[in-house]
């Protein structure tokens, strides 16, 4: 196993934006492999510390994993050269500053004189400075990375903020993804710990016996071990979501145990052969519960026929843990119990409590006599539900649901105020000639372009190599700032002439300009914001591109890995609806095999599609976006809420032919059977997803609060509105023209059982 040192790209290999930005890498090489230092306190400039900040900056530069770092220490002054007709280069200052009067005249030079550097190097408005590192290219989606940034780069730092009372502020997108990377790892082991402790807590509180909770705890034990191992075994990396898949064999595979155990008990108590009981649990329930699991498969498996990567793996994943749980517990379960003494009368005193009888005498009253209430809610919930759809917004971003507690997310806050942003916008021009890109006409309609990103405040200011010839001007009137401007007509010859001739010039422009000079970049640091909003900027962009880049002269585009997941976003919210519509569809054929009735595909349907419609209209009252994190939930919740449709209609359709077709009789017998484990398995699956809400990342609370809310109105729905519906059109079902032999044997005949019983005593 491996954790993911890259973020989750969701578009697929093939997809334009795609293709797009692996030209750019083709081009410039990996862009995200900048690590920022920066410093926001006064005391910075007193010699002391300032000489410390630099010492810093020089120890981070003498490791092999670094390529080279930009700060105030090392950064050099572009000046005139008469003789050579060139430029040449020269310290910011000689000798280290001994006095605080030192550091003042260079503070003072540097905010003055070099506004190369502004938004770069330092904030002229708060004082703030950084140190700009540059990772090598080849180890930044690599675990070397993590190694350098975790037991290198933050130690250092640690020691330099305890000497010098100074807070340093870190990011970039390496060490974001780093860091990101191992509150991940830390929280999949707490998740795993914690899914265990709260199902196997109200399990004990269920069944009150040690035996069966740890027989429990070993099924689902071995499940996560499994789950570990397939996605060693298909070399995944862990990402966020396949973060999510152990605990959650964990969540789904505790009701899988509570149906088989109640069963076994329940059998025990009914006549007191163990081996009788234990063959019946595979016989009676074996059936039922491959389906729900398979229907529960299903609902994941769906993701697999998006062409997102990242959703195809879990999808994959989870689906084969899914089943891969349900063997486990058909086979260890009947396997240890036939090893035990026989379950004692205090192992089955839960099947008695009186606050269970309660809840099922409601159930029964209420479906019995206050059908019409619960017509009356489904309405009102129902129209309720698709006004709060029209007020949900789609979002999505790189950072959104990154952990907001931790330092390093409240260090991107800070370099967004600071310097307008940490995630790269590439603009690509392609002047299709050589050399085009010198050309004063290309940099004067890049320019231009540079305007509409001085003016979108979500943007921060671009870096190009408009800057450098910006900068050479400046340096060829001895460094006059107010010269800082792009060559008039007759300056561009004789300037870019010296510009030409300079080597250190030269070695600034290959991070601007490729190696040809067709090609040009210019960068810009987005904010925090949503698709809507990037859509917004993006239509302004495109507007001044087209605007200032005639086409039959140029090629012009926007990449950069903000806007490939901001694509991709959108891209996967429009493929998981038509997952979600493939789960219902795969899930109703399941159906319409088993049942081989329509009707019944349909009354199955309306009380789990009802919990998903309430669930996407709260989200429209509490302002949760759709995004990859949240839409996930309805597929998932779908596949899990049909379990309990399936157990009650199985066992209403055999209590129908055990009562001669009477509907009143068999959907009162099948709610006082299988009532009392739909409720124990909500119950559980309830607070099992509900531990999620307490992870630090946005999308994993929202999908945990989000699948227990649906699964607790699904849990309701199939309790009520079921049996409820099943009641007000028996005439139409309850018959055996529309109620066929189902196509496999979900719960068999009494009768059946007993003539298996009688060859098992043979």
């Amino acid at each position: 196993m491996r954790l993911s040192y890259t973020e989750a790209n969701l578009l697929p290999k093939n997809h334009e934006v795609n293709v797009e930005y692996d030209r750019f890498l083709k081009i410039f090489g990996e862009e995200g492999n900048i690590i920022i230092l920066a410093v926001d306190d006064p005391s910075i400039y007193t010699s002391e510390k300032f000489n410390n900040w630099n010492k810093l900056s020089k120890a981070l530069d003498t490791f092999p994993e670094v390529d080279f770092i930009v700060s105030v220490e090392n950064i050099k002054k572009l000046k005139k050269d008469e003789a050579s007709k060139s430029f040449i280069t020269e310290p910011l200052y000689d000798k280290t500053p001994e006095v605080d009067e030192d550091v003042e005249k260079i503070k003072k030079e540097l905010f003055n004189d070099l506004p190369f550097f502004d938004n770069f190097l330092y904030n002229k408005k708060t004082g703030t400075i950084r140190t700009v590192m540059y990772l090598k290219k080849d180890i930044v989606n690599t675990e070397d990375r993590k190694e350098f940034i975790i037991n290198t780069l933050n130690p250092l730092v640690e020691v330099f903020e305890k000497d010098n009372t100074i807070d340093v502020k870190v990011s970039g997108m390496p060490y974001i993804r780093t860091m990101n990377s191992e509150n991940i790892k830390d929280e999949m082991g707490e998740f795993v710990a914690l899914a265990l402790a709260i199902t196997l807590l109200i399990f004990f509180f269920f069944f009150r016996s040690f035996r069966a909770t740890f027989i429990t705890m070993l099924v689902v034990s071995v499940g996560v071990i499994w789950a570990f191992g397939f996605i060693g075994w298909f070399r995944y990396e862990i990402s966020v979501l396949m973060a999510l898949i152990p605990p959650l064999i964990i969540v789904i595979g505790v009701p899988n145990c509570i149906f088989l155990i109640n069963k076994y008990q329940q059998e025990v108590k009914s006549h007191g052969n163990q081996a009788k009981s234990l063959q019946r649990v595979i016989s009676k329930v074996g059936n039922a519960t491959l389906m729900t699991n398979a229907t529960t498969a299903s609902g994941f498996a769906t993701f697999i026929f998006t062409k997102s990567q990242l959703l195809n793996e879990f999808g994959i994943i989870a689906s084969i843990n899914i089943i891969a749980i349900f063997l486990l517990s058909l086979l260890i379960i009947p396997i240890i119990y036939s090893f035990l003494p026989k379950p004692k009368t205090k192992h089955l005193k839960h099947l008695e409590k009186k606050w269970i009888e309660y809840i099922v005498n409601w159930m029964e009253n209420t479906v019995r006599h206050r059908r019409l209430m619960i017509y009356i809610s489904t309405v009102v919930l129902i129209i309720a539900s698709i006004i709060g759809v029209y007020k949900i917004k789609v979002s999505g971003n790189l950072i959104e649901d990154m952990p907001k507690g931790e330092p390093f997310f409240k260090d991107i806050l800070f370099f967004e105020d600071e310097f307008g942003g940490i995630m790269p916008l590439e603009i690509v021009i392609d002047t299709k000639q050589k050399k085009g890109v010198m050309k004063l006409s290309t940099l004067k309609r890049m320019e231009q372009l540079n305007e509409i990103i001085d003016e979108i405040p979500e943007l921060s200011p671009s870096i190009s190599v408009l800057n450098l010839v910006k900068y050479s001007k400046q340096a060829y009137y001895n460094g006059n700032p107010k010269y800082y401007q792009l060559p008039t007509n007759q300056e561009r010859n004789f300037i870019l002439s010296y510009f030409k001739n300079s080597a250190s010039t030269t070695n600034l422009l290959e991070n601007f300009v490729d190696s040809t000079g067709q090609y040009a970049r210019i960068t810009t640091f987005m904010k925090d914001i949503g698709t809507d909003k990037m859509e917004r900027i993006e239509e302004r962009l495109q507007a001044r591109i087209d605007k200032e880049f005639p086409k039959e002269n140029y090629n012009v585009s926007m990449t950069g890995k903000a806007l490939v997941f901001l694509k991709g976003t959108n891209y996967l919210i429009r493929n998981l609806v038509i997952s979600l519509s493939l789960a219902i569809l795969l899930i109703s054929l399941f159906m319409a095999w088993m049942f081989r009735s329509f009707r019944m595909i349909i009354i199955s349907l309306i009380p789990n599609i009802l919990p998903l419609l309430v669930t996407a209209g709260l989200m429209g009252y509490l302002g949760v976006h759709i995004k990859p994190s949240t839409i996930l939930v309805f597929s998932i919740a779908f596949g899990i809420s049909v379990d309990d449709t399936i157990h009650f209609l199985a066992k209403y359709r055999q209590e129908l032919q055990a009562h001669n077709w009477r509907a009143k009789k068999a959907v009162y017998e099948a709610l006082r059977e299988t009532g009392v484990s739909m409720f124990y398995t909500s119950i559980v699956l309830f607070f099992g997803f509900l531990i999620f809400i307490e992870s630090s990342f946005g999308g994993t609370i929202a999908l945990g609060g989000l699948v227990s809310v649906t699964l607790l109105f699904a849990m309701v729905s199939n309790l009520l509105l079921l049996p409820a519906l099943l009641l007000s059109l028996e005439q139409r079902i309850a018959n055996k023209k529309t109620l066929k032999k189902p196509a496999i044997q979900i719960i068999p005949k009494e009768d059946d059982i007993e003539e298996e019983e009688e060859n098992f005593d043979k």
